[in-house]
């Protein structure tokens, strides 16, 4: 290589940093791609299996191990705590003691991890523009739409500053039923009673409301077709397109049915 060649050793240094990250991220039983290529070797940190989806979560907002499960609830605590650890030592994740909370943990996301906002987007671009609502419907998780929901809920376009609305999906074996409650800006998600008076009831299919919320179907057109219903006070009802809010995804036209 010639002394002035610049381009080359650039390159040449960028895969040998990124050569040394990646194989951070491969244990003992876990192969890479072994080429020097940056797709390969970015390929080896961010298609762990759940990386991916860590990083969605950790993108969205989430630094608490527990609030990143509630994203992820198929996810099992030690495999959690095992991808954030490979992606510690990658260079995305840094821990961190909470300012709010002693004895608590923070994760966040470095620069490098951050600077993967974009590829995530893209990712989940693609799948709603190309993967058919056939296929995104079987995969159905009443705890991970009501998650999504909640911290995408426009709490300022409902009209009380404080009110609680009841979900029920009444076909589920399991757990039923999910309360919101809205006080002001603040919007949590409950698997108990809370106790408050229930402003707005809503019965849903849970494929009927995850249609909803990923843009496949309105609001309307499920009421409509009786596959949602709604009953409470009449202002909360009337606005509930404008404050659900649905999935980032949801505007981008798809490609298939």
């Amino acid at each position: 290589m010639r002394a002035h060649d610049t381009s080359e050793l650039s390159y040449y240094s960028f895969c040998t940093a990124y050569a040394i990250k990646s194989s951070a991220m491969i244990g003992a039983n876990e192969k890479g791609y072994g080429q020097f290529c940056p797709v390969a070797m970015a390929a080896d940190i961010f298609c762990a299996r759940w990386t991916p989806l860590i990083l969605r979560e950790m993108l969205c907002g989430s630094t608490r191990f527990n609030d990143i499960r509630r994203g992820l609830p198929r996810i099992s605590p030690t495999l959690l705590s095992r991808r954030l650890k490979e992606l510690e030592k990658a260079g995305l994740v840094e821990e961190r003691k909470s300012p709010k909370k002693r004895g608590t943990t923070d994760y966040r996301l470095t620069t490098a991890g951050e600077d993967l906002r974009e590829v995530v987007i893209s990712l989940g671009l693609w799948g709603h523009r190309w993967i058919e609502s056939s296929v995104s419907l079987k995969n159905l998780d009443p705890s991970l739409l009501m998650w999504d929901m909640r911290r995408h809920l426009v709490a300022s376009r409902v009209p009380n500053e404080r009110c609680t609305v009841k979900f029920v999906f009444p076909e589920l074996s399991g757990r039923k039923t999910w309360w919101v409650v809205i006080d002001k800006n603040q919007v949590d998600i409950c698997l108990i009673d809370p106790g408050y008076e229930v402003d707005l009831h809503v019965r849903s299919s849970l494929r009927s409301m995850t249609s909803v919320w990923m843009g496949i179907t309105s609001l309307k057109l499920e009421i409509d077709a009786g596959n949602i219903e709604l009953s409470g006070e009449k202002a909360i009802e009337r606005s509930m397109h404008e404050w659900l809010g649905l999935s980032p995804f949801a505007k981008e036209q798809r490609h298939v049915s």
